[in-house]
């Protein structure tokens, strides 16, 4: 897509911040499986509307505002049982996104700088970026635990920008969930949208919404001020 005529006067990017789960690999089927078999073995209610409020946030922020669903027990003991259910044969796999894979290969190529900011764990990140072959390619790694707020606060991805040396201002920030984007422009960063998980209506906030990342014609990304 080729947006070289929008956004004129901003800054020029120099650098790059990738979320992982969704943006990177197609996992968020499975992760919401997951969720909903939990929910289901504890009898608790729930709907796409609640399942979708996990996707790209970390589990303990989410259940931090809703204590209802699983009162009195530890996150630790939940963690245990999501690890039996994902053993369940019918959990979706996680799926490669080829054309992420070939954006980092572009960006890499370039000499463009790039790091990860994700609501998934350490390992998890690890394990992901180097099934894909590009782990070696990125600056850093901000995970769950290398935070104290989870998206959608700005935290991690101020964090990635001390990770690439480079102001916010000068970042672009590629996010599928509307908690991921929101994290990147209050971050003070351009944001792209890519709708793997949401469709484009609810990736409004982004300044630039792709269905592949591919569609992204570096360094040409606009900046959009909206109100609101």
């Amino acid at each position: 897509m080729d947006v070289s005529g929008i956004g004129a006067g901003a800054a020029p990017p120099r650098a790059a911040l990738f979320d992982l789960d969704g943006t990177l690999i197609n996992s968020e089927p499975r992760s919401v499986a997951v969720w909903s078999k939990l929910l289901s073995a504890r009898g608790v209610p729930h709907d796409g509307t609640l399942l979708r409020a996990f996707m790209g946030r970390r589990g303990p922020d989410v259940l931090a505002e809703r204590p209802d669903l699983f009162p009195g027990v530890s996150f630790d003991q939940l963690v245990a049982e999501m690890r039996v259910h994902m053993m369940d044969p019918d959990i979706p796999p996680v799926e490669q996104l080829p054309e992420s894979v070939a954006f980092l290969h572009r960006l890499h190529a370039r000499g463009v700088p790039f790091a990860l900011v994700t609501s998934a764990g350490r390992d998890w990140a690890e394990i992901a970026l180097d099934q894909l072959g590009v782990l070696g390619m990125f600056a850093g790694l901000v995970t769950a635990g290398d935070v104290t707020v989870g998206k959608p606060d700005p935290e991690g991805y101020l964090s990635g920008a001390g990770i690439l040396g480079h102001d916010p201002e000068h970042i672009v920030v590629f996010e599928d969930t509307p908690a991921g984007v929101r994290a990147g422009k209050s971050a003070g960063m351009r944001v792209v949208g890519i709708t793997t998980t949401h469709p484009a209506d609810e990736l409004t906030r982004a300044d630039l919404v792709v269905d592949h990342l591919t569609e992204v014609d570096w360094p040409h990304v606009p900046r959009r001020h909206r109100s609101g």
